[in-house]
């Protein structure tokens, strides 16, 4: 599973011109499924992403996670994740879990993070979205649960 999270000030997600999620301060938290995660890699990641701290502290440093920075998630599926660019001009997918698989994890994820201390809201799983983002720093990262095994 991976995911590449971005601090915002704010941002929504449309579908057919009409608004399905909405946050202000937070992260914005694009998540790829692969063929081969379960449960543990959602449960890793959400963990990971709760803890980070990169929020500003009083002295400007990032030293806040989301939760102390009154942030909220704003989840977002999103496949591409896993585009395997390295043959031709067109990426393939071979690694990124069938739409079943994805979306049940996926769901998994987001309801493990509601049952969590921060507000979440979400995209719509496999839709045509428009995403828009006040990308605050710029702070962007990407976490990969399957580098929790690499040293």
């Amino acid at each position: 599973m991976r995911i590449v999270l971005q601090r915002v000030t704010s941002a929504f997600v449309s579908v057919q011109d009409s608004t399905v999620g909405a946050i202000r301060t937070g992260l914005v938290v694009f998540l790829g499924v692969a063929k081969s995660d379960t449960t543990a890699e959602a449960d890793y990641l959400l963990d990971k992403l709760l803890g980070l701290r990169i929020f500003p502290d009083d002295a400007g440093k990032m030293n806040r996670h989301v939760q102390e920075a009154g942030g909220a998630l704003l989840i977002v599926s999103q496949f591409t994740l896993y585009a395997d660019c390295r043959k031709g001009r067109r990426p393939g997918f071979d690694q990124a879990a069938p739409p079943e698989q994805a979306q049940t994890l996926y769901n998994y994820f987001v309801e493990s993070a509601k049952r969590g201390p921060v507000p979440v809201e979400t995209g719509v799983f496999q839709a045509m979205m428009e995403v828009h983002i006040v990308n605050h720093g710029p702070v962007t990262i990407v976490i990969d649960s399957a580098d929790r095994t690499r040293k």
